[in-house]
């Protein structure tokens, strides 16, 4: 973790120059930048493995250019937002981000965003780590990072990935929202549970643009979400 690269977008220069103190010294290598045009082009050369981008900044803001990253990055992307409307939250969440911060915040509390996005676990199945799974219409390559659906690739962010594959290493379960947060964002994580909800639709989003995909995530009333196989 100590040699991860954090491109920092926020257009207050001395709060990004404080956060970026705060990460060098726990020995991020970091980038800092002060508007959404310079953020997209210094990505493309930086390539980072996680960004810390405000929402708002001149030019394109911070929506415009997480939706812009997610066409071209895998990269944890953590939103820092002064606007507390639950719209909002769910407007990043949607495009792609990982998670959000609410301002005014620490530079610790960002800090222990980043550290909790790169100390994510991988996906805890008991018994044998099998390389690939398949279920119904359904194929995870586990260590490729690779879903398909009836031989139809599926480009997936990191989150997505690591949800579908939760789901999947427990087919006939019904998995609760904490469960998953465990699995996906490990036991460390701290905010809003429903962002698993968010996560989820993107999610079926994509499953449904084949066919065969609708319908496999399965939502339990109650409880939370399951895997359908429909083989």
């Amino acid at each position: 973790m100590s040699a991860a690269r954090v491109l920092v977008v926020e257009d207050e220069v001395r709060l990004a120059q404080i956060v970026g103190r705060y990460l060098e010294h726990d020995g991020f290598t970091v980038r800092l930048v002060h508007d959404g045009a310079q953020a997209l082009m210094d990505a493309a050369t930086f390539r980072p493995d996680v960004v810390v981008l405000d929402v708002m900044l001149p030019g394109a803001d911070g929506f415009e250019v997480c939706r812009a990253l997610r066409q071209t990055s895998d990269c944890y992307i953590v939103m820092l937002t002064a606007r507390e409307a639950e719209r909002d939250k769910l407007a990043a969440l949607a495009l792609g981000a990982d998670d959000y911060v609410v301002k005014p915040c620490s530079p610790r509390e960002i800090l222990a965003r980043v550290r909790a996005m790169l100390r994510r676990p991988r996906i805890e199945t008991p018994g044998p780590v099998w390389p690939a799974v398949a279920i119904g219409p359904l194929w995870i390559d586990v260590e490729a990072r690779r879903v398909e659906v009836n031989g139809q690739a599926l480009d997936l962010t990191r989150t997505e990935f690591d949800l579908l594959h939760a789901l999947a290493a427990r087919p006939a379960a019904a998995l609760t929202r904490s469960e998953l947060i465990r699995a996906v964002w490990g036991p460390g994580w701290f905010g809003d549970e429903h962002v698993v909800d968010v996560h989820v639709a993107n999610l079926r989003r994509k499953l449904s643009a084949t066919p065969a995909g609708a319908g496999l995530i399965r939502t339990v009333r109650g409880i939370g979400y399951g895997l359908e196989d429909a083989s």
